[in-house]
């Protein structure tokens, strides 16, 4: 075989190695393009969480204070008020007879004064020998014990007045004239303190997690009357039994409210914007919470998270990504850090 086709064959057969192996590489770049993932991703967001549920509940007075006599065998004179009525602390409630007691403090400051006279006439006789030393303390103790004893019968007459402790509204009275004082514990009058009512509603314990002090609430009741009104108390326990927890939301003053009554409440946003990521972009593992981030690049990167407070499908986050930052929902388990995604949004549009 001449030289000239051998050179040739050698060429051809170059040639074809050559063109083998570009096409052995081409589909090489193919697994890179597959490789980015449709994903479908949201934004951390700074947004007041909580809010957007009913419960139910009953209207009690705010404080009530309990009304009653601190003395015995005393009968009831007259009852100056009555239910429902406005009363204004130091108010006269109920007037206990007193003629019994009056001539009780008579005749003891008559006693009394015989006392003091005794007293009186050993005063400076103290070691000289006219009486002995017992004589003198007694007559000194005796002047002493009568003046406690008119004291104290004193002290009753300021109480034959039985006056209100607080300004508000009475809500009951069981008292009536002619009935004997007993100072026993049942209150002869309950009153609302400066009238004010209240809605203790029960909320379940997940949702109490989603509530704030402060927090606005519409309180509905029975006649179709709306009232605004705003936490005041979360309990801080849960009823073992009901798996519920009491909230008391304040309310104005309106004569509508009446303790004892049922009403219905509509809880709105905390008020408080944090910031939050959807819940479904909290992975959990036993590292702690994390969720996937994409960056400029379209690229995955997994960061740990510190998650706070619930509501409304959000998370806040007390320690994360900024507000705006593109992260991954669901799936992130099948996403690795540093993968090249392709991010969507709920549409499945192109997200930037």
């Amino acid at each position: 075989m001449t030289r000239p086709l051998i050179a040739a064959l050698l060429l051809t057969t170059a040639l074809g190695l050559t063109a083998c192996g570009k096409k052995a590489e081409a589909p090489a770049a193919a697994p890179a393009k597959s490789q980015a993932r449709t994903v479908t991703v949201a934004r951390v967001e700074t947004r007041a969480l909580g809010g957007g549920f009913e419960a139910s509940g009953q209207l009690i007075a705010r404080e009530e204070a309990a009304v009653g006599s601190e003395l015995s065998g005393y009968r009831v004179a007259r009852v100056l008020v009555e239910e429902g009525a406005w009363v204004r602390a130091g108010q006269p409630l109920v007037q206990l007879d007193d003629t019994l007691l009056r001539a009780q403090i008579a005749q003891q400051a008559a006693v009394t004064a015989q006392a003091q006279a005794e007293a009186a006439r050993v005063a400076g006789l103290d070691g000289q020998g006219v009486l002995s030393q017992e004589q003198i303390e007694s007559r000194r103790f005796a002047a002493k014990a009568q003046e406690a004893a008119l004291a104290e019968l004193r002290t009753r007459s300021s109480r034959m007045t039985v006056t209100a402790p607080v300004s508000g509204r009475v809500l009951g009275r069981t008292v009536r004239p002619g009935d004997i004082s007993s100072g026993s514990a049942t209150p002869w009058f309950r009153i609302a303190r400066d009238g004010l009512v209240e809605l203790a509603a029960e909320v379940s314990e997940a949702q109490l997690s989603d509530l704030r002090i402060g927090q606005p609430a519409q309180v509905t009741l029975p006649s179709g009357k709306t009232v605004s009104g705003a936490i005041r108390i979360i309990s801080p326990q849960i009823d073992t039994a009901t798996r519920l927890g009491s909230v008391r939301i304040r309310l104005p003053l309106d004569s509508d409210l009446r303790p004892g009554g049922f009403g219905r409440a509509i809880f709105g946003a905390s008020g408080r914007a944090v910031r939050a990521a959807p819940e479904t972009a909290i992975r959990y593992d036993a590292e702690g919470s994390s969720l996937v981030t994409i960056d400029a690049t379209n690229h995955a990167r997994q960061t740990a998270v510190r998650t706070g407070q619930r509501g409304g499908g959000w998370v806040e986050l007390i320690d994360g990504p900024s507000a705006g930052t593109r992260v991954l929902l669901g799936g992130s388990a099948f996403t690795l850090d540093g993968d090249l995604v392709r991010p969507t949004d709920a549409t499945g549009r192109a997200a930037r």
